[in-house]
C-alpha cells in the first residue's frame, strides 16, 4: 500500500454499497459473538469507541484472500483497531513469512504470544495489541505434551523418528497445527478478538479443512490397522497387520517399521484426545464466533481469485462476511471536452492527460469492485486507498487501521 490518495465515498453505480472504509455502513444482519462475556466485551467495546458500531463484532476474524494483496497487512490493522476499540486483541499469521513482523515494525514475534506497544511517544491504547507467527513445530510438541498420560510417554513420541518425520512434512501438518494454535489462543480466554492471517487463497481452503482432514486420518482404516498390535484386538487383525509391516520392511527397512510400530504404541490414548480437539476446532470455524473477511485489490487477477475462493469456501459452509479491498483509486470526475479543449495548449495540459488516464484506471477498479458486490451482496465492502509509504512500523499501520475505522 503505497502512494496515498483519499478514499472516495461513492460506491459502484452510485449506490453507495462500496464505500471508503471510514464511511457508515450499512446495518446488516451478522454472525453476532455469543455468550455473556462476548456479550459484556462488544458492549464495552462500544461505550469506549463513542457508542458506534464496531467494525470488529465476533471473537475470531480469518483473513482469507490471493497473495500479494496487503492480506497480513490488513490482518494486523484490524488486530490493531481492536486494541484501539479497547479490545484484548491477538494477530496470528500462518504464512512462514516474516511479514507480521515487519507490519508491526518488531522482530520479536514468535510461535507465544507477543505483546506490542503503541510507537514511542503515543497516546497508549485502551486495549491491548498481540502477535503470533506459528510455528508448526513446536505447537505439534506441545500438543502431544498436553494429551500424553504422562512425561515419559511424551519424551518418547518426541524423540521418535517417525513423529518427527510426520509432524515436519505430513501434508496438513502446517494447516491443522495453525487451527490448534488458533483454538489454543481461543480456548485461554486472553483475548476477546484474535485476527488470523492465513496463506495464500488456495492453501487457506486447506487451513480451513484441516481439522476435518485429521478426523478423517485418525478414523482411516489403515490407521486403526497400524494401532491394532497395541492393543487387544482380533486374531485376525493381528495377523494382517504383521503381514503389513514385514511387507513395508522388505521396502523400507526393519529400522523403519521398528520405529513405526513403537511411535503407534506410544500414541495409544492420545488419539481420542485429538480427535476430540479438531472437532472443537472445527465446531469455533463454523461457529457465530468466527466470520471471514475476504481481502483482494481492484483488479481483475486478483478478483477473480477472490470470488473463486468465496465459492469455494462457501461450498465448506463457510460465509464471507466482510471484503476488504486495498490499493485502491479515488473515483476521479472526468474533465468535460470543452475544458481539455481549451486548456490543450497550456502549461495544464499534460495533467488533464494524466487525469483522463487516472480516471480511465479507476473506472477499470470500478468495473470490478461491482464484480464483488455482486457476487457477495451480503458481505459488506470496504475500500482502503494507496498509502504515501509502505506499511513497515505501527505508526504505517495505524493509518490503514483508521481506514478500517467507520468514522
Amino acid at each position: 500500500m503505497n502512494g496515498e490518495v483519499p478514499a472516495s465515498e461513492q460506491g459502484p453505480g452510485g449506490s453507495g454499497r462500496v464505500r471508503a472504509a471510514r464511511g457508515d455502513r450499512t446495518a446488516r444482519g451478522q454472525k453476532g459473538a455469543t455468550g455473556a462475556q462476548a456479550d459484556a466485551t462488544s458492549e464495552l467495546a462500544g461505550a469506549m469507541s463513542g457508542g458506534r458500531a464496531t467494525l470488529l463484532g465476533p471473537d475470531v476474524v480469518v483473513c482469507v484472500g490471493p497473495g500479494g494483496v496487503g492480506k497480513t497487512t490488513t490482518a494486523a490493522a484490524l488486530a490493531l483497531r481492536g486494541a484501539k476499540d479497547g479490545r484484548r486483541a491477538c494477530v496470528v499469521t500462518i504464512d512462514p513469512a516474516r511479514r507480521l513482523a515487519d507490519a508491526l515494525g518488531t522482530r520479536h514475534v514468535g510461535n507465544e504470544p507477543h505483546r506490542v506497544g503503541p510507537p514511542a511517544g503515543a497516546r497508549g491504547w485502551p486495549g491491548e495489541l498481540w502477535a503470533v507467527m506459528l510455528d508448526a513445530q513446536s505447537t505439534f510438541d506441545h500438543l502431544v505434551g498436553r494429551y500424553a498420560t504422562n512425561e515419559a510417554q511424551a519424551d518418547a513420541i518426541l524423540a521418535n523418528p517417525v513423529y518427527r518425520n510426520i509432524s515436519a512434512a505430513l501434508s496438513g501438518t502446517q494447516e491443522y497445527m495453525a487451527v490448534e494454535k488458533l483454538y489454543e489462543l481461543q480456548e485461554s480466554g486472553r483475548w476477546d478478538l484474535i485476527v488470523v492471517d492465513t496463506p495464500p487463497a488456495r492453501h487457506a481452503l486447506d487451513f480451513m479443512e484441516a481439522p476435518r482432514h485429521l478426523i478423517r486420518l485418525l478414523d482411516n482404516r489403515v490407521f486403526r490397522l497400524l494401532m491394532a498390535p497395541t492393543r487387544a484386538g482380533l486374531r485376525a487383525i493381528e495377523f494382517g497387520t504383521h503381514v503389513l509391516l514385514r511387507t513395508v520392511a522388505k521396502v523400507a527397512g526393519g529400522q523403519v517399521v521398528a520405529d513405526t510400530v513403537e511411535f503407534f504404541a506410544e500414541f495409544e490414548g492420545m488419539e481420542d484426545g485429538f480427535r476430540a480437539r479438531a472437532k472443537r476446532a472445527d465446531e469455533l470455524l463454523h461457529s457465530g464466533r468466527t466470520e471471514f473477511a475476504l481481502v483482494c485489490s481492484p483488479r481483475r487477477d486478483t478478483v477473480d481469485e477472490a470470488l473463486f475462493l468465496a465459492g469455494q469456501l462457501a461450498g465448506e459452509g463457510f460465509e464471507v462476511d466482510k471484503v476488504i479491498v486495498n490499493r485502491c483509486y479515488p473515483l476521479y470526475q472526468p474533465v468535460s471536452p470543452g475544458v481539455a479543449e481549451g486548456l490543450a495548449e497550456s502549461p495544464l495540459a499534460p495533467f488533464v492527460v494524466n487525469l483522463e488516464q487516472l480516471a480511465l484506471v479507476a473506472s477499470k477498479e470500478k468495473e470490478q469492485l461491482d464484480r464483488v458486490t455482486g457476487a457477495l451482496p451480503k458481505a459488506s465492502v470496504y475500500r482502503v486507498p494507496f498509502l504515501a509509504r509502505e506499511v513497515a512500523d505501527l505508526e504505517a499501520l495505524a493509518e490503514v487501521a483508521r481506514y478500517l475505522d467507520e468514522g
